[in-house]
């Protein structure tokens, strides 16, 4: 597989590591949007968040969680902004599952979550929950 976080997940080229565990290494990005912007790969090849075993899914989180706890104590910021580019039409760039940290500070310039896409929908929340759960209603 030539996949590059596979690679730097098996330490056969190098990254900026600032957290490792047996399942998942967080890396500086190469290209920072913020000062300490992390991705954290799990170790194992996974496209997206549907591919990655079950299994895998709790040790995946608790290392972003770990990492974002490292970043707090070095840098201080005022908060994060966590994300995953889900797909290409999302902007993800290496088919391999990475969780962005961002650090954000007050007047960075950046927006919420809600800012990356502007497409309301046409539909009602109920016709698209139904959509979701195939007609059937999840209240209690």
């Amino acid at each position: 597989m030539d996949c590059l976080f596979c690679k730097i997940a098996n330490k056969e080229i190098p990254a900026l590591v600032v957290y490792e565990d047996d399942a998942a290494l967080g890396i500086l990005d190469a290209h920072p949007r913020a000062p300490g912007h992390t991705m954290v790969i799990p170790k194992i090849h996974a496209e997206n968040i549907l591919d990655l075993h079950e299994e895998s899914v709790g040790p995946l989180f608790r290392a972003v969680k770990e990492t974002t706890a490292l970043l707090q104590r070095a840098l201080a910021p005022d908060g994060f902004t966590l994300g995953i580019n889900h797909g290409k039409v999302s902007g993800q760039s290496i088919d391999h599952l990475h969780i962005h940290i961002l650090p954000r500070w007050s007047a960075d310039g950046g927006g919420s979550i809600h800012s990356v896409v502007s497409n309301p929908p046409r539909e009602t929340l109920e016709e698209i929950r139904d959509k979701i759960v195939g007609g059937r209603s999840n209240k209690k």
